[in-house]
């Protein structure tokens, strides 16, 4: 009875010298204020190109969106005007639809008359000036998508130079875990760079994409209109 009492009282004294481990928990917010100056500028300049690359996604989306509309039967309702030779009819039709298809059609009712390679030539310049208004802004979310990741390890490497600098300063004697600290402090524009980066890469591309689509709309619709011109009266 008395060894028993004696481990158990064994048992409670070594629990009791254990030491206590408390998980440390770190949030966003205080990764970014105690990575130091350089880190919450870069940090700051990345969350500005984050909020211009979603303005720019969703500000082209929208347009893009629009453009893509257009009524199905609008080529029908164009052939049959200009075959009733109703052009100024033709032109209140395309100024409705406000679309670049209708714009495209629009040019080439107006060239009406003119060699068949004039009117297309007409048609090509104008789809060029209606892919211009399509991609405005969208070579910026590129230009973010590629700088911001870079942007991230510079803020990467300009912590690690500083964490170096001060071992070096401290002769070797600096604390492992303030020199740890900062290193995975200065990790986070890299996180954040490559956030920023890929969420405008896939915007980029998406955009890309709708455009194309529309672009392709426009050939179409070009095509139909030179075939109308060439179908026998």
């Amino acid at each position: 009875m008395l060894n028993f009492l004696i481990q158990e009282g064994a048992e409670q004294a070594a629990q009791a010298t254990e030491p206590e481990t408390t998980e440390k928990t770190l949030s966003v917010l205080e990764l970014i204020m105690n990575g130091g100056l350089a880190a919450q500028i870069i940090i700051g300049v990345l969350f500005i190109l984050l909020f211009v690359a979603v303005y720019i996604y969703f500000e082209r989306l929208f347009a893009i969106k629009a453009a893509s509309k257009i009524n199905k039967n609008f080529m029908n309702q164009i052939r049959d005007h200009v075959a009733g030779g109703n052009i100024q009819g033709a032109k209140v039709l395309c100024a409705q639809q406000d679309s670049p298809v209708s714009r495209l059609t629009e040019k080439g009712i107006s060239r009406i008359g003119s060699p068949l390679e004039d009117i297309n030539t007409a048609i090509e310049n104008a789809g060029r000036l209606e892919v211009y208004k399509l991609e405005k802004n969208v070579s910026i979310l590129a230009t973010i998508a590629g700088a911001a990741p870079m942007i991230g390890f510079l803020g990467t490497v300009i912590g690690m130079v500083l964490a170096f600098h001060q071992l070096a300063t401290s002769s070797g004697q600096a604390e492992m875990g303030a020199l740890a600290e900062g290193i995975y402090t200065a990790m986070t524009t890299t996180v954040a760079g490559l956030i920023v980066g890929i969420i405008a890469y896939m915007g980029y591309n998406h955009l890309v994409v709708r455009t194309d689509k529309v672009v392709h709309q426009m050939e179409a619709t070009a095509v139909d209109f030179l075939d109308l011109l060439n179908e026998p009266a």
